[in-house]
């Protein structure tokens, strides 16, 4: 086990993604020691994989530069990937915590330069285009990776392509010896960023996600609509590379159903109006974007885009929640019923290409969490009986990008607070 320097002043947040990024940068420009972790080999989380933001329809870039950019320069602020939490012991102002390092192969010499990839033959799914595309076996996450690091698979090691990525590598970056750590952090404060996870769309069994390969869910078509994603951003149906131009979006699949996820998700109908505006970017006046749902739930600012939408004749909306989903052998098309509330007629429609907008749940659930963490009946994170850890962002709610990084400044205030107190206390002694 390795000890690494740490105190009870120091702030560790758990997660990488935009809220573990904007709790653990407010905090350390605030003057706190932070450790940040993140389990994956880039930060950045999900919102890394939008292609664009609702409702100003802006990139992701946009947020993630600027928090990159306070990142790198920030020297208050120490940042650990490929790294998870195994254990959290003591109390408020005093935790123990144990970290497991994963080896990525790969050393602070790496300049990204790519020559690892040119050379290995093999190829794994890509997490970062959920599985919808292969990747080479060294890779680098996605183009804004931090850090700006390449990442050898595991099964590399002790093959030749293993060999061949060492030998192709002019900057010795590439270290097949690399073991997992375990390190020990002795921190003030825990915060906790987890993020969230898509809910596993193949257990609602009447819409046949595991069973057809054109119904998808709303983060696989996010990534079909970038131009940087496995499509090059064409919207093409799975089953046979089609254009997909009669779209159906199905809202709530999975939330507010006492059989699945009991809360709303709150983004998904965000999420889908948004998409829908994919839809006629890339085919103007012959796309066709129909949207099933049983409420629209836009706040605030966002009624407005919600508003536009509805004024977009290539845009449809059936109040409705489908029932099932068949397939026309055929055409491969599926085929949505149900039955219209506001007009109380059946329907039978076939579309090219349906989008499951499916519900968000907290990634902490696959967790092994402190046994004192307090969590609501979903598995949101609302902190600790003793005060002295935190959720933030999505981990504690579902949460889009904005909110998320409201919840996490505020996470981060809280913290600053803990070990302030422990400081003032000890100062009194």
């Amino acid at each position: 086990m390795t000890a690494t320097i740490a105190t009870n002043q120091t702030i560790l947040v758990v997660g990488g993604g935009i809220g573990g990024m904007t709790a653990a940068l407010e905090a350390a420009e605030c003057g706190k020691q932070v450790i940040l972790v993140e389990r994956n080999a880039s930060l950045g989380g999900r919102t890394a994989l939008l292609y664009r933001y609702f409702p100003k329809m802006c990139h992701p870039t946009c947020g993630l530069e600027i928090n990159l950019r306070r990142l790198k320069a920030n020297r208050n602020l120490r940042v650990l990937t490929q790294a998870e939490v195994m254990e959290v012991s003591g109390q408020r102002g005093d935790y123990t915590v144990t970290l497991k390092i994963s080896p990525r192969y790969i050393n602070s010499n790496c300049t990204a330069c790519g020559e690892c990839a040119k050379v290995v033959e093999k190829e794994i799914p890509n997490p970062y285009e959920y599985n919808l595309s292969n990747t080479r076996a060294a890779y680098l996450p996605h183009a804004m990776a931090y850090p700006q690091h390449y990442v050898l698979d595991p099964s590399l090691i002790g093959t030749p392509d293993a060999d061949k990525a060492k030998a192709a590598c002019k900057y010795n970056a590439i270290d097949l010896d690399m073991q997992v750590e375990t390190v020990e952090l002795k921190v003030g404060t825990v915060v906790w960023a987890t993020g969230w996870k898509p809910y596993d769309a193949a257990k609602i069994q009447p819409y046949g996600y595991d069973r057809f390969d054109n119904v998808i869910t709303s983060l696989e078509f996010e990534r079909l609509a970038d131009p940087h994603g496995p499509t090059g951003g064409k919207l093409l149906r799975p089953s046979d590379g089609k254009e997909a131009k009669n779209i159906a979006f199905i809202q709530c699949a999975g939330s507010r159903d006492e059989n699945h996820l009991r809360h709303c998700s709150r983004i998904c109908c965000m999420a889908s109006l948004k998409q829908t505006q994919y839809v006629r970017e890339a085919y103007g006046e012959e796309g066709k974007s129909t949207v099933y749902y049983i409420d629209i739930r836009s706040i605030d600012r966002l009624e407005d885009f919600y508003l536009k939408v509805q004024q977009d004749p290539t845009v449809k909306f059936i109040k409705s929640k489908v029932a099932n989903i068949k397939l026309d052998e055929k055409s491969g098309n599926p085929i949505l019923h149900g039955v219209d509330t506001e007009g109380y007629h059946r329907y039978a429609a076939q579309h090219d290409l349906v989008v499951l907008a499916v519900g968000m749940e907290p990634e902490s659930n696959g967790i092994k969490l402190p046994s004192d963490i307090i969590t609501d009946s979903s598995g949101f994170i609302e902190g600790s009986a003793d005060g002295g850890q935190f959720g933030a962002g999505a981990a504690s709610s579902p949460l889009d990008v904005n909110r998320a990084t409201q919840s996490a400044t505020a996470a981060a205030l809280r913290a600053i607070q803990v070990v302030y107190k422990t400081s003032a206390i000890e100062g009194a002694r």
